[in-house]
């Protein structure tokens, strides 16, 4: 099964060629002459050259060893359509370019040719390919193994709430020190003198004069005013904590709607760099129905990449991403208008608003 990224066209002249070199699977499915005729008599003829697996035929020594050091690959060509104006302008064909794969087209004659089709993403695409590119099978970003906020469903988004609430904030007092037996009048205040003494006769000032127990009572006095304004400060910082946490709270669970009708969401904030129009982007995501239904992921292997705002992919993705930062984390819900519309796309329904999961891994 393929999934259809967006529209894929070329234009060929007459007597011209073309070499294409596409960054995803291209499916080629009509052929046909533009509004104007250069010539009403001529004939075009479409032709596509590729390379082939097919060993070439034993023809001398020299070429057997050519094809060697080519590792048995040789280039042919075969014909897609023929057009005659005014009898047969338009063809329909089924051809799969694979991505990263040279092809070259020409067009017999003096009309212009267009041809028009999608690009696609095949099953193989989501194969993990080893190490490459640094991701391989260990390091690959799963989408189900992140915070809640990724795994719910968009319109229960609406409910966040800051966790704050759901939590009190105690504040050990002192307890009382138990009470003791009290003393005599008579006893208390012999103890006092002898304790007094004591205390005299062990503070001394600078010279070796005496100090007062009194004198020795401010140092202690503003330890403990010290105590009492830190402890206060701490009771200060506690509810700027927590408007700082609901702050947040509420930036991330903020919807937006941009052109279109698309609604984005942030669920996690990026700190890398910012995507933009022209950015090549790689991505992890979810794709899912407004039922909960999953019809497509890449949550492990090669990373799903292409060119933002290029049209490679569905217009919801071409508006959704740009802003997102590297590490940031985004539902995307997608109407139809921005999706694919009234077509139906494999386990996708026409008129169908999607809803994805995405997740930002890197910006070339």
């Amino acid at each position: 099964m393929s999934l259809v990224l967006g529209i894929w066209h070329l234009v060929v002249e007459g007597g011209q060629e073309k070499i294409v070199n596409t960054p995803a699977s291209v499916q080629i499915t009509n052929v046909s002459y533009g509004e104007e005729i250069a010539d009403a008599n001529s004939r075009s003829v479409v032709k596509l050259s590729f390379e082939s697996l097919t060993p070439p035929s034993e023809e001398s020594d020299e070429e057997e060893e050519k094809d060697d050091e080519e590792e048995g690959l040789t280039v042919d060509t075969t014909v897609l359509c023929a057009l005659t104006p005014g009898k047969i302008e338009q063809a329909t064909v089924n051809l799969v370019l694979d991505s990263d794969a040279m092809f070259k087209f020409e067009a017999t004659g003096k009309n212009t040719v267009y041809l028009t089709g999608n690009y696609i993403k095949q099953d193989d695409d989501d194969e993990p390919s080893g190490s490459e590119d640094g991701y391989d099978s260990e390091d690959a970003y799963d989408l189900r193994d992140v915070s809640s906020d990724v795994e719910m469903h968009a319109d229960e988004l609406e409910d966040l709430e800051s966790n704050h609430s759901r939590f009190e904030v105690v504040i050990d007092e002192e307890e009382p020190t138990k009470g003791q037996k009290r003393a005599r009048d008579s006893d208390a205040a012999e103890g006092a003198t002898q304790s007094e003494k004591k205390k005299n006769k062990k503070l001394k000032a600078e010279g070796g004069q005496p100090v007062s127990a009194t004198d020795e009572a401010a140092p202690k006095e503003d330890k403990k005013d010290k105590k009492k304004k830190d402890k206060k400060a701490e009771e200060t910082k506690k509810p700027a904590a927590e408007e700082k946490e609901k702050k947040e709270t509420k930036e991330k669970s903020t919807k937006k709607t941009l052109a279109g009708g698309v609604v984005i969401q942030d669920a996690k904030v990026g700190t890398g760099p910012m995507a933009k129009k022209g950015n090549t982007v790689r991505m992890r995501y979810v794709g899912k129905l407004t039922n909960g239904k999953e019809f497509d992921k890449n949550v492990s292997g090669k990373p799903f990449t292409f060119h933002l705002g290029k049209g490679e992919v569905i217009k919801g993705w071409d508006e959704g991403i740009v802003g997102m930062q590297v590490g940031g984390e985004r539902i995307l819900t997608v109407p139809p208008n921005m999706g694919y519309g009234k077509s139906k796309s494999g386990p996708i329904p026409a008129n169908s608003t999607l809803i994805f999961e995405v997740k930002l891994l890197e910006i070339k």
